[in-house]
């Protein structure tokens, strides 16, 4: 068979051609370190590399949630200890004012004191972190949650408690609300007034004059057809009557422990007295100045006094218990945290292994084909020159 030149020329430059192809391809993967240089090299296994490379961004994303989660975990931790020892001080001034040696001018001294416990705790309920957003504001975070009153503090943020995605299918709350943190906390000895139906006068928070005797108990109290006797009884069925006296407006009413002002009845006025289960730790705080303020010139300031204080003592103590539940909560998400980065860094290593092994060039492996490769267009370069020298013309003087 007779081969043209033209065929010579053809079949030599390309496969010099195929071989240079290869000779620049593994030089590149020699350069790069990377065996696949392109999808088509190994499909499958290009697939595979970006699976696993979408799932090692993804969990850096992650990292980034935690150390973000970390930040505001820390700055509530913090501003919680503060709390703890606030109210572990507010103890110990209600000891101090338990002293019977204390004259009136002694515990106004406390009640002062007190009122600066009050004002750094609402300093402490609304704390910011580094963007200026408050951290006890739920997702009202932009307006400052917590305002004076003079017989607490007003909340004006939401019930809202912010998460992030830490890890795959599990996210960690970062903030406390502050109804939860601070106002939420139960009492036993907590009790609220309102009118009834019908009532036309006003009725005063209920004020706790002796703890001993202390029910639990709801109660009605009802002004008779001429408005000039009250009839307290228990709001239970059968209703049971535990006191009785004459009303006069702005006189207090007393019962099992209790005391009210009413002001302002009219005939047949009801008015309900029932206990809470929660009260804030600024009601708290502002019952017990009240408390010190009043002046004890008898055995019945007296009794009221001790019953006050032992009160404030015991709703500090559940507001103490109460914040070092939150602050055990936010230690535990803490401690979490530290547990999934080191979850997260194993995962960055097994990524990385599987990369390299996806994607990563045998060195040995590869040069030995490139020195292959070299011969081979050598020897082709080589063999062409040979053949195309066979040419009559060559021969010709």
């Amino acid at each position: 068979m007779r081969i043209s030149t033209n065929t010579i020329f053809d079949k030599g430059v390309a496969r010099m051609g195929e071989l240079q192809t290869g000779l620049a391809k593994s030089q590149q993967q020699v350069s790069t370190g990377k065996r696949l240089l392109a999808p088509s090299d190994d499909p499958v296994a290009s697939a595979r590399a970006l699976e696993v490379t979408n799932a090692q961004e993804i969990n850096s994303k992650y990292a980034i949630n935690r150390r973000s989660a970390k930040d505001a975990l820390s700055m509530t931790e913090g501003a919680l200890q503060s709390v703890t020892t606030l109210l572990q001080d507010v103890k110990t001034l209600i000891v101090q004012a338990g002293n019977g040696t204390l004259t009136n001018s002694d515990r106004q001294f406390v009640a002062t004191e007190l009122q600066g416990r009050y004002d750094e705790l609402l300093g402490l309920a609304n704390t910011r972190d580094g963007v200026g957003n408050y951290i006890f504001a739920g997702y009202q975070n932009t307006a400052q949650p917590f305002s004076a009153t003079a017989t607490g503090a007003n909340y004006t943020g939401d019930q809202g408690e912010f998460k992030l995605q830490v890890h795959t299918g599990r996210q960690i709350e970062v903030s406390q609300n502050g109804s939860e943190v601070f106002q939420q906390i139960s009492s036993s000895h907590t009790f609220v007034s309102a009118p009834g139906t019908p009532a036309t006068g006003t009725i005063s928070k209920g004020t706790i004059i002796d703890s001993t005797q202390l029910t639990g108990s709801g109660y009605n109290i009802t002004l008779d057809a001429t408005a000039a006797n009250y009839t307290v009884a228990t709001n239970a069925t059968p209703a049971v009557t535990v006191a009785t006296g004459a009303y006069a407006s702005g006189q207090p009413i007393q019962f099992q422990g209790l005391e009210f002002v009413i002001t302002g009845a009219a005939a047949n006025d009801v008015y309900t007295v029932r206990p809470t289960a929660t009260q804030s730790v600024f009601t708290t705080i502002k019952d017990l100045i009240g408390v010190l303020q009043g002046p004890v010139s008898s055995a019945a300031d007296k009794t009221k006094l001790t019953s006050g204080l032992s009160v404030a003592n015991e709703n500090i103590d559940k507001a103490l218990d109460h914040v070092l539940t939150v602050r055990a909560g936010t230690g535990a998400s803490l401690k979490e945290i530290e547990s999934l980065d080191s979850l997260g860094e194993d995962l960055n290593i097994q990524y990385a292994q599987t990369l390299s092994d996806l994607q990563d060039l045998d060195y040995v492996q590869a040069i030995t084909d490139l020195m292959k490769q070299q011969t081979a267009l050598q020897a082709s370069q080589q063999s062409f020159m040979k053949v195309t020298a066979l040419s009559l013309f060559d021969y010709l003087s």
